[in-house]
């Protein structure tokens, strides 16, 4: 992470957080299909206020997920992460490698310029939300300029597999509760820029922590431990199950790092 860090941070013991169980690889793949279904289910019975109640939790751990997946973080091969990829690509709409390969531009450019991802962190919150909808449309035009033949690839198989999947949802299934979820996914697309970027990096800049975090249980409980963000710019190896631990040791070395708080 640019800016001023700590003379301690890299004493600070990181890798023994890495390893996943099976069991919690397992977790972590299945994280988000409670909150799906439920969504579904509630769709399917008009019950719309749960309905959207759900849907926001499963764009939240939907994130949690292809974010580990970004790093390759899951537990799983390196290979099956791409599959992940996929899959969370149709269910939340969007190339996901096309948002890992502006994440990971982020972590290396982190505020500067060419940033592309942390763009709505420079603006006032009213138009951080105000411009959401061109958010993704800009994080897929950078990947696509700047990606490999196979990260090209995967960019154009995801974004064929959407409009295959839009299709089916809205001319051959016409299942309200699935066109309800794709609508509600794509307003979620649209609230990105605000909601996974200007939350966490609103107010930072190079001079100092260039990122927020959360403290407290309760806190880390609802969000599913997503908002540990300093603490994942720091050590991006780290799986998001882990920061927690890695924030209660940088504390132990460094407490200033966590006064920039997301709520």
């Amino acid at each position: 992470m640019r800016g001023r860090v700590p003379e301690a941070i890299p004493a600070v013991p990181w890798k023994d957080l890495l390893p996943i169980t099976k069991l919690e690889a397992l977790h972590e793949l299945s994280i988000s299909a409670p909150w799906l279904l439920a969504s579904w289910i509630a769709a399917s019975r008009g019950w719309h206020p749960v309905a959207l109640a759900c849907s926001f939790m499963f764009f939240l751990t939907g994130l949690r997920q292809v974010h580990n997946a970004y790093h390759y973080a899951l537990g799983i091969s390196r290979a099956a992460h791409d599959w992940v990829m996929l899959a969370l690509s149709v269910l939340m709409l969007g190339s996901m490698h096309a948002v890992q390969i502006n994440h990971l531009r982020h972590h290396r450019h982190c505020m500067e310029a060419d940033d592309i991802e942390a763009m709505s962190a420079r603006e006032p919150v009213w138009r951080a939300i105000a411009v959401g909808p061109l958010f993704p449309l800009r994080l897929h035009r950078k990947a696509l300029a700047v990606a490999t033949p196979r990260q090209r690839r995967w960019i154009l198989l995801e974004l064929l597999a959407n409009a295959g999947w839009i299709a089916v949802v809205f001319w051959v299934l016409e299942l309200r509760w699935l066109q309800y979820h794709v609508a509600a996914m794509a307003a979620g697309q649209c609230l990105t820029s605000f909601f996974a970027v200007w939350t966490v990096h609103h107010d930072c800049e190079e001079g100092g922590p260039i990122a927020r975090t959360i403290r407290g249980r309760v806190k880390a409980f609802v969000s599913y431990e997503m908002f540990f963000h300093l603490e994942h710019h720091l050590f991006p190896a780290v799986p998001t199950r882990r920061l927690p631990i890695l924030a209660g040791r940088l504390d132990a070395v460094a407490p200033e790092l966590g006064a920039k708080r997301v709520f």
